[in-house]
């Protein structure tokens, strides 16, 4: 317990470095189930360790130590963690457990929210045409879900973007993309460290619609300029208001947009035409590999931790 318990810590600290590059050279698919399953693991097993560093700080506590039959003063003395370790780690425990249960109150509030708009909004075909001059496009997610554009952005595109428009958002419905964000953001409020892998995913999801509007469309180029010429029209208008997280659609998931700057550290809307102007990404086996590996490593540490704390509790039992 003494080295298995810091692991999933360790990789926490480290492997949203690489949430950016499996973003950028992985298949926009497979890098969201890669991204959403690392945020999901690593923000699982870091709380995990944090839980049985806590431990090990309270069964040094003679009080609580008496309620498990456990000896505190052996606990002193064979405890793997310094009591000061045991402290933060609990205050991060809490911390965590708190930051993760409102996040999980406010997304389950914002998709019945959005289920039920989905399901006042009566349609045959499953798109909805709202009479607003600002140019928008999303996917709400529900018992169906509905794809919603704006008249706006209707008058913005032509007939050919506007099917190009309407598989991009088809493919956000098909997929639950949204879903895969609200793990991805689960694991990220468990573990702040584990942002960029939010964020990635964020980005990943457009990618794997925009990948499936060139399927439906067979033109790179074109899906591009859509992206392109939808994002600029949105930009010059004020921004819109809709639940974070709840619709997805062409502009992207609001509140996770990146910061201004060059192409190698552009938001994502450059990138992505940058993205659908270049070559389809090929297969890179590697870097499924090297995540798999990465993630069984968090999970073998934290079982091995908690065999290890078990078997503590055990020799510090009162006898």
């Amino acid at each position: 317990m003494r080295i298995a318990v810091y692991i999933p810590l360790l990789l926490s600290l480290v492997a949203p470095l690489a949430a950016r590059p499996l973003a950028e050279r992985c298949e926009p698919r497979l890098a969201t189930w890669l991204l959403t399953a690392s945020a999901l693991v690593l923000g699982t097993a870091s709380t995990i360790s944090l839980g049985l560093l806590a431990v090990t700080g309270l069964i040094r506590i003679p009080q609580l130590a008496a309620l498990g039959h456990w000896s505190a003063h052996s606990a002193q003395h064979d405890d793997p963690a310094q009591l000061s370790v045991a402290l933060i780690a609990g205050l991060l425990l809490g911390a965590a457990v708190l930051t993760a249960a409102r996040m999980l109150w406010r997304r389950a509030r914002t998709l019945a929210a959005a289920a039920l708009d989905a399901a006042c909004m009566p349609t045959p075909d499953g798109t909805v045409v709202v009479d607003d001059e600002a140019p928008d496009a999303y996917a709400l997610p529900g018992l169906p879900g509905r794809i919603v554009v704006s008249t706006g952005m209707l008058r913005t595109l032509d007939e050919t973007e506007h099917t190009i428009l309407l598989a991009h958002e088809r493919a956000h419905l098909t997929a639950h993309h949204y879903a895969f964000v609200a793990l991805a953001q689960l694991g990220a409020c468990a573990n702040p460290l584990l942002r960029p892998f939010a964020t990635a995913v964020a980005y990943t999801i457009e990618r794997w619609a925009d990948e499936n509007a060139v399927r439906a469309t067979g033109d790179r180029r074109r899906v591009a300029r859509t992206v392109g010429k939808a994002a600029l029209a949105a930009h010059q208008v004020p921004a819109l208001a809709r639940a974070a997280g709840a619709a997805v659609g062409i502009l992207g998931v609001r509140g996770l947009r990146s910061r201004r700057g060059p192409l190698a550290s552009a938001g994502p809307v450059p990138r992505r035409v940058a993205a659908l102007l270049a070559p389809p990404l090929g297969r890179h086996p590697a870097l499924p590999a090297a995540t798999a590996t990465a993630l069984a490593a968090a999970m073998l540490a934290s079982a091995e931790a908690a065999h290890d704390l078990h078997v503590l509790l055990e020799s510090v039992g009162a006898w």
